[in-house]
């Protein structure tokens, strides 16, 4: 392995994907700089190698980053947030949240179990929740009263719910519930009871261990790129998926990937609401910053 002039590292720097179609904006076109390596994997995978130090930096769950504070520092200006719905973590029900007795949950994500959780702390309510996997449909013909879904399976899965589109509809236009299953949209959920966004993702590493300066750079000239060309991402993803094209650029068009204030500011308050007394939430030196800090040392 060579060094890596900026860093001095002689070892390969490990990146953990979680490569769902919402981060296809800027990991469709990454390329890794030399010295860097990558594999991928669902968001439960992902948090526990980067916790175990199989990989180096991970686009982890936003609950495993606060829930790891003490060790682990993220980068200013990556997320994946929404305000409003997500389309994408998604309570599937055949009663009335309140009614809930029985929820299946997905092993696959924490993130989306822990805001779940939130909601229903707010409300009052506490059903049963049983890990569980498999399509809503089938999981609700086997008696659960609700079955939370995430990522690409749950974007399709919403969609045969309450689409199809038409050239009259537009997705924000699409019902809530059709044939006798409602679709709660999770960050949907949790805008009305806090009006801020909602941040499902950061990419985080060990504080002692940060990504060097190439890939960081590589990972904005990619998100640039990715955002830039958003219908061509969208063509190629709708395709993967089945969905119709409208469907998956909406999808992306919606998300906030670059950790602003107010994604920070949902951040903090998801934080104190689903891991009280957690340790201060850390960020790397913003863009242009780590050149002067280089510099500095």
């Amino acid at each position: 392995m060579s060094q890596s002039a900026s860093t001095g590292r002689l070892t390969p720097y490990r990146a953990g994907w979680i490569h769902f179609t919402n981060v296809a904006p800027i990991l469709d076109s990454l390329v890794l700089p030399p010295g860097v390596t990558a594999i991928t994997g669902v968001p439960t995978q992902m948090n526990a190698a980067l916790l175990s130090g199989q990989v180096d930096i991970a686009n982890i769950s936003a609950v495993e980053f606060i829930r790891n504070a003490d060790v682990l520092e993220a980068l200013p200006d990556f997320s994946v947030a929404v305000l409003g719905p997500v389309y994408s973590v998604n309570l599937f029900h055949t009663r009335p949240l309140e009614d809930l007795r029985r929820v299946a949950l997905t092993a696959q994500s924490a993130m989306s179990v822990a805001l779940l959780e939130v909601l229903l702390r707010e409300r009052g309510l506490s059903p049963t929740l049983e890990r569980a996997e498999g399509e809503a449909e089938a999981l609700l013909a086997q008696g659960f009263d609700g079955v939370l879904r995430i990522g690409d399976s749950a974007l399709r899965e919403w969609y045969g719910v309450v689409g199809p589109l038409t050239p009259e509809t537009t997705m924000t236009g699409l019902p809530h519930a059709a044939r006798g299953i409602t679709v709660t949209d999770l960050a949907e959920e949790w805008f009305r009871l806090t009006g801020h966004p909602f941040t499902f993702a950061v990419w985080a590493y060990r504080r002692d261990n940060p990504p060097p300066p190439e890939l960081v750079q590589a990972m904005r000239e990619a998100r640039r790129d990715g955002i830039g060309h958003l219908a061509d991402v969208a063509e190629r993803h709708a395709r993967k998926l089945g969905l119709p094209e409208r469907v998956v650029q909406h999808y992306l068009w919606n998300f906030r990937y670059h950790l602003e204030a107010p994604d920070r500011l949902g951040l903090h308050e998801f934080a104190a609401k689903a891991v009280p007394g957690h340790a201060p939430l850390t960020f790397g030196p913003r863009p242009g910053e780590e050149r002067a800090r280089s510099a500095a040392d």
